[in-house]
Order: C-alpha cells, then sequence, then structure tokens
C-alpha cells in the first residue's frame, strides 16, 4: 500500500524515511519533556491524580506522518509512563503501553478518512478520538486486569471529555501550522485555487 504524503514523496505508509524518523525522535523527546517536567500533567483530585497532555505529540505523529510514527511516539510516551509510575496500575505494561501504541493509529486513520473534507474537522476528529484511545485503552485494561472497578470510571470521565478538547485544540493549530509551513506559505490563502491558477 502506498500514499502520498504532504511532501509529495511517494511511499508505504508502514515504512520509515530519514524524515520520518527524525519527526518521530522529537515528538517522542516532546512528550518525555512534557512527562520528566510534569508540564503534561494537570493536577485533578480523582483516583488517576492528574489529567495529561502527554498524548498529544503521538496524535499529531499519528496525523501528520503516518501509522508507524504515530505508534512509535505512543510507544515512546508509554514507556516513559511506565518508568515513572506513581499510581499502581501504570506498573503494568499491558496498561501503561499496549494501550498508547493505538493512539496515533488511530489518528492517523480518522485524519485520512476526513481529511478530503476539511483539514480542520480531520485534525480535531483525529485529536478527539486519539485522545480517547488514550483513555478508553488505559482505563478499559486496567478495569479488565483487575486494577480498578467498573465504578471507578465515572469520576473520570470529565477528565477524558476535557483532555478530548484540549487535544482537538492543540493538533487543529499544531497540523494548520505545518500544512502551511509545507505548503511554502506564510499565511493562509487569500484567494481561492482556482483564482491562483488565472494569475
Amino acid at each position: 500500500m502506498t500514499t502520498n504524503t504532504e511532501g509529495g514523496q511517494r511511499g508505504s505508509i508502514f515504512s520509515l524515511d530519514v524524515r520520518q524518523i527524525v519527526i518521530a525522535g522529537i515528538l517522542g523527546g516532546i512528550a518525555i519533556f512534557l512527562g520528566y517536567t510534569r508540564l503534561g500533567f494537570i493536577p485533578v483530585p480523582n483516583l488517576a491524580g492528574s489529567a495529561t497532555i502527554m498524548h498529544v505529540p503521538a496524535i499529531l505523529g499519528g496525523a501528520l506522518e503516518g501509522p508507524v510514527v504515530g505508534t512509535i511516539v505512543g510507544g515512546i510516551f508509554g514507556i516513559f509512563s511506565f518508568i515513572q509510575a506513581e499510581v499502581p496500575f501504570f506498573r503494568d505494561p499491558l496498561v501503561s503501553i499496549l494501550p498508547r501504541l493505538f493512539i496515533g493509529v488511530l489518528a492517523w486513520a480518522v485524519f485520512v478518512g476526513l481529511r478530503n473534507r476539511s483539514v480542520d474537522l480531520a485534525a480535531a476528529a483525529a485529536g478527539v478520538l486519539g485522545s480517547l484511545a488514550n483513555t478508553v485503552g488505559v482505563l478499559g485494561m486496567a478495569v479488565l486486569l483487575g486494577y480498578l472497578p467498573l465504578a471507578a470510571v465515572v469520576p473520570i470521565v470529565p477528565q477524558a471529555i476535557a483532555e478530548a478538547i484540549l487535544a482537538a485544540v492543540v493538533t487543529v493549530v499544531v497540523v494548520r501550522g505545518v500544512m502551511l509551513y509545507r505548503s511554502g506559505r506564510t499565511t493562509a490563502p487569500e484567494v481561492s485555487s482556482d483564482e491562483e491558477r488565472r494569475y
């Protein structure tokens, strides 16, 4: 299966070029930075102890660079979460790492499926569903493995909604900025593409 990237290169969605490896490293580094400095955690009074935006780099990696980059960045996020675990169930890699591998994959699938309709809609949907993949995946595994009773999930729902909205906003802003950069523009076009061709 091949895909045409924004940069005009054509290759398999399951292969990596040097640029994508570098981007995966940068986004993974951002996730680690957010975790190490605690800037990626927002304290909340519930069982999880904090809301997070550490999953956003995985969403961006998937939406902008494909499922492999998204999986790598999600894996870096998960491994960091496992190493730095303060809540007991995060010490299980099936809870802290496995669900994070799917954040970027889902973000990629949603973004690719919707971008022909609207890039902003695609980015927002990728942000929301990528964020929910993180929350539902982690909590689902914690419940499935017996770390949490199902009733304990209910108080986390408002946090999950807030995380999804924040992820959507950040994803739209970053994706729009990257699209502008890749197109060689410094501002959004003021005329339609049909009007540009006339000139």
